[in-house]
């Protein structure tokens, strides 16, 4: 059966009563210091070091088992859904291709039982291209649910390295490898990078954690960024052996391990000050990074009251994040608001994947 795409819509549906209707989510994250030092060649050669923290925004999926040999997916966020059945040849051509990836390559899993269809349904609190890791936190709640359908049992490590190799061996996604451990383990973690991965995970004082959701902001600029082309001159660069891209990237390394100190002892405005700096040294990685708009943006911030802000993602759109000091956050996001950047407070999320079952 050829795949096919259409406008979501409700489908009579022959509901799989054996089995339980799965859900699942996956947090986005914050990057304070060390992106594009988890992007190849750099980690294998070097060894990379990022400081994130996962946000309670999510990637959500549900998977809702069917007994006819057919799958769809849904996407709540695009308005379209894929249809096709459960043993097709799946095309990667742009139309839901992060689960249809997923399915593809975890029906061939060892160890996994054979489907008789089911229906996905994906939404995220993000967009694609917004700097909080969605596309990979999506990658990872659709390896969640599906893998329990499938009888499959995979630790922390082994989802974020599947959600990695399908995002950049499969589907040919440039990037690096934070955000897929990120989602998959939650918290805050300081994550290294060689020929290997190790997360190690932060006993964040809860005072710290408060004082941090106290303090700071993201603003989203209203332009998801291409990160793939940035990410390409970011690594063009770096091959090239040019010396801002080489400063920028091993002070990236140098500051993760930095505010990873400040974080821990809980000093939020030396982590704040930090925070600057990160900035300052990601722009010389790659002239797309900044824009005009978020240099104004973080400019006017720290001139009425921001300790530090930065790009969270790849840079070139998507959402600011900054410390501020408190008495002063209200100033700041006033400003921002005024400019047209989309405001808003945040809690952090302790929890990585998480997966249950769901009322048919």
């Amino acid at each position: 059966m050829a795949q096919q795409s259409h406008l979501v819509s409700p489908e009579p549906v022959a509901p799989d009563v054996r089995r339980p209707v799965l859900r699942a989510r996956a947090p986005l994250r914050i990057s304070f210091a060390g992106g594009g030092t988890d992007v190849a060649p750099f980690p294998e050669r070097e060894g990379g070091a990022v400081l994130s923290a996962t946000i309670s925004a999510y990637s959500y999926c549900t998977l809702r088992p069917r007994s006819d040999g057919q799958v769809t997916i849904k996407s709540l966020d695009y308005g379209y859904s894929v249809g096709f059945n459960v043993d097709d040849d799946l095309e990667l051509d742009g139309q839901l291709d992060l689960p249809k990836a997923t399915i593809a390559r975890l029906r061939q899993y060892p160890g996994a039982v054979s489907a008789t269809g089911f229906d996905l349904f994906i939404h995220t609190n993000a967009p694609p291209g917004s700097g909080l890791g969605s596309s990979s936190a999506v990658m990872v709640a659709v390896i969640g649910v599906v893998a329990q359908h499938l009888g499959l049992d995979l630790t922390e490590y082994e989802v974020a390295e599947l959600a990695y190799r399908l995002e950049r061996e499969d589907l040919q996604i440039p990037g690096g490898a934070q955000d897929q451990y990120a989602a998959a383990f939650g918290g805050f973690n300081y994550i290294e990078f060689t020929d290997q991965v190790v997360v190690n995970p932060l006993r964040i004082r809860d005072a710290t954690i408060h004082e941090l959701e106290h303090n700071m902001l993201l603003a989203y600029t209203g332009n998801t960024r291409v990160s793939d082309h940035i990410i390409d001159d970011q690594v063009s660069r770096y091959e090239r052996g040019e010396e801002a891209a080489l400063e920028g990237l091993h002070a990236q390394k140098e500051l993760a391990a930095e505010m990873k100190l400040a974080l821990v002892r809980g000093e939020v405005d030396t982590l704040g000050r930090l925070l600057g700096r990160a900035w300052d040294e990601k722009r010389k990685m790659s002239d797309r990074i900044a824009t005009p708009l978020i240099d104004e943006a973080i400019t006017k911030a720290l001139s009425l009251g921001a300790l530090g802000g930065k790009v969270t993602g790849a840079g070139g759109g998507g959402h600011l994040v900054f410390i501020c000091e408190f008495e002063r956050r209200h100033v700041v996001a006033e400003e921002l608001t005024r400019m047209g950047l989309g405001v808003s407070e945040f809690t952090f999320s302790r929890e990585g994947l998480v997966t249950w079952r769901g009322q048919s």
